[in-house]
């Protein structure tokens, strides 16, 4: 029997491309028990989308809400996590675009005492263009992509060159999967982590040290992320110190977590 299944999405003020998101959530081959938005702060009009959407969408849709107070998805990541109830949990941001397969992938490819990380295919503004104005579709021969070896679901190939890879660097929960009571044991993301980076890192990391393997999924839960212009990072170097400190230290369970949920 597959473990029960959801999806939680990150986003943050730009309903355009969650709209997007969503759709291709809803047209899966394999149905999420349920999808959980964590929004970091958005304006009522991502609010709005998400009440149009919960009308018809065909599993329960939650949205996750906390007030803006700059950058602070560790925090908001917990909270959706608190609120879900499934076995097992597929994380990705409000800006990526999911193959009809992604969800079936990420299920059909999860074992125990590990968690994956997804690749992704990166689009330019001119592709963006076409996909908000109902251009879904991309190949590996569309134009205004990068990484374009990642559009090809192509499970036989993956056996190949999926593979575990227990390092930190290309750790990003824009395409990440695990057991949640996995996550929970590690008591989630570090909510310490305020503003851009390495929130992602220091979870895979106290993952690592908890005894889990990373696998690294190829040819398989494709993802075609939206172009935007990049989050500030000033609060990077912080972040970065504070990250060290738990690899050093091979911290499992971090202090301001999950359980404030």
């Amino acid at each position: 029997m597959l473990p029960s299944i959801s999806i939680l999405i990150t986003t943050y003020n730009w309903k355009e491309a969650l709209a997007l998101v969503l759709q291709s959530v809803s047209q899966q081959s394999h149905l999420p028990k349920e999808v959980l938005i964590a929004d970091d702060g958005s304006r009522d009009d991502t609010a709005k989308l998400i009440q149009h959407y919960q009308k018809t969408f065909p599993v329960p849709l939650i949205h996750c809400w906390q007030e803006d107070l700059g950058f602070r998805a560790a925090a908001v990541r917990n909270k959706a996590i608190a609120a879900s109830t499934s076995d097992y949990i597929v994380m990705i941001d409000g800006d990526m675009v999911l193959h009809s397969n992604f969800i079936a992938d990420h299920l059909h490819s999860a074992q125990p005492n590990q968690f994956i990380q997804g690749s992704r295919v990166i689009t330019f503004p001119d592709r963006v263009k076409k996909m908000l104005n109902g251009n879904m579709s991309i190949t590996f021969y569309s134009s205004g992509i990068n990484n374009r070896t990642n559009t090809l679901n192509l499970p036989l190939l993956s056996r190949y060159f999926s593979h575990i890879n227990n390092e930190l660097q290309g750790t990003k929960t824009c395409n990440f999967s695990a057991w949640r009571n996995d996550l929970v044991a590690i008591n989630g993301f570090n909510e310490d982590y305020v503003g851009w980076g390495r929130e992602d890192s220091d979870l895979a990391a106290r993952l690592f040290h908890s005894g889990k393997k990373r696998l690294k999924l190829k040819f398989m839960a494709n993802a075609y992320h939206l172009y935007h212009p990049e989050n500030a990072r000033k609060s990077l170097q912080s972040n970065d110190e504070r990250l060290a400190h738990c690899i050093e230290s091979r911290q499992i369970r971090c202090d301001n977590g999950l359980d404030g949920h």
